[in-house]
């Protein structure tokens, strides 16, 4: 009877260390995705620019130029997403460490509340940069009503492919910062 129940407390034992190690490579999985998406997300952005002549008044040409510098929004947007990549990848980085060495990602309860809210702060500032990019970007597809302000997005079509992609990128970035919030909030549950 006592061998039985070593052996059921070492399989149960093995089985929460099989779960959490489970965990910790979905996490260390979604932090490397947060990292890439913040790097697409930047290099769209970076990269958004595009120069074209426009013919207005029935023939006379004027040239247009854009780009994601000119916007405040856009601004915005590359700078927390600067921020998210190199805070993701320092995150990486020790939990690469501390997986390798065979030790819990999260050290400890109060670990675990600052990862958690450093991942909220992060995603509520990727959500305040995309919504704030998103507003310049609707108003570039439909311009300004009641005003001559024109939709720019006809003759600027790759400029504004590249931002509204980088903006995708940036809420599939706080998605799953979200998700890691998420995980933390189940590992303090259980802890």
């Amino acid at each position: 009877m006592a061998n039985e129940q070593k052996t059921a407390a070492l399989e149960g034992a093995a089985e929460r260390a099989s779960r959490r190690r489970r965990t910790e490579v979905m996490q260390l999985i979604l932090r490397a995705l947060c990292i890439g998406s913040s790097i697409v997300s930047l290099s769209l952005m970076i990269t958004a620019k595009q120069n074209k002549s426009v013919r207005i008044f029935g023939g006379i040409h004027y040239p247009v130029h854009a780009k994601w510098s000119f916007s405040q929004s856009f601004i915005f947007l590359v700078g927390v997403s600067v921020a998210v990549a190199a805070y993701s990848l320092l995150q990486l980085l020790i939990g690469l460490s501390r997986f390798f060495r065979s030790s819990s990602l999260i050290s400890s309860r109060n670990h675990a509340w600052l990862i958690f809210a450093a991942d909220q702060a992060f995603a509520y500032a990727l959500m305040s940069a995309g919504s704030a990019a998103s507003g310049v970007t609707s108003l570039n597809h439909t311009g300004i009503k009641l005003t001559p302000l024109p939709n720019f997005c006809k003759p600027l079509q790759k400029f504004c492919d590249h931002v509204a992609i980088s903006i995708v990128f940036n809420f599939i970035n706080c998605f799953l910062l979200a998700t890691l919030a998420i995980h933390h909030v189940i590992w303090l549950s259980q802890h």
